[in-house]
């Protein structure tokens, strides 16, 4: 369940809630991209060592480890809640990285597909062969090259015939 910016600054200490301030609406977009790797590194730090303190007070309640001394911080009376404040904010932050790298990327192919399209009209056009004879008024008539045979007219058929002629013969015997 998100958090109410008020809930979230009553948990956190002055410099905390600056950085967390950084993460929501209308500051995440006014960042620049260093700004926002400075707050995501921040960020990290600050949760980790709520991690870290929340941790130790589980091994305390449950006996594994002892108190620790006078240097744990007044406010790890509720880390929990402050590693999941410091977590949003960093994954509020993560978002924003990741839609400026898609936006620059988005740019980038683009720029690149309009170099692309100038280079296509720049170059000289393709000359295409012609499509040769087409079935429009009909279709040419294609010449032999093996040319006419010199076979005499009155000869073309006596094959034929002499062939009837041997088969007729086997047929008889």
């Amino acid at each position: 369940m998100s958090n109410t910016n008020k809930s979230e600054l009553s948990l956190l200490k002055h410099d905390e809630a600056e950085v967390v301030r950084a993460s929501h609406h209308p500051a995440l977009h006014d960042l620049d991209r260093k700004a926002l790797t400075e707050t995501r590194s921040r960020l990290r730090e600050l949760r980790d060592t709520e991690r870290t303190l929340a941790r130790q007070k589980v091994r305390e309640t449950r006996g594994k480890a002892d108190a620790r001394g006078g240097s744990f911080p007044g406010t790890a009376e509720r880390p929990l809640q402050r590693k999941q404040v410091f977590a949003s904010a960093l994954r509020r932050v993560n978002k924003q990285v990741t839609r400026l790298d898609a936006m620059d990327a988005r740019a980038a192919h683009v720029g690149a597909a309009q170099r692309a399209l100038a280079m296509r009209k720049a170059a000289p056009a393709k000359s295409h062969p012609g499509a040769g004879q087409t079935a429009d008024d009909g279709m040419q008539a294609v010449s032999s090259k093996t040319g006419a045979t010199s076979v005499p007219p009155a000869k073309v058929g006596s094959v034929s015939q002499a062939n009837k002629n041997a088969q007729a013969k086997r047929d008889n015997r």
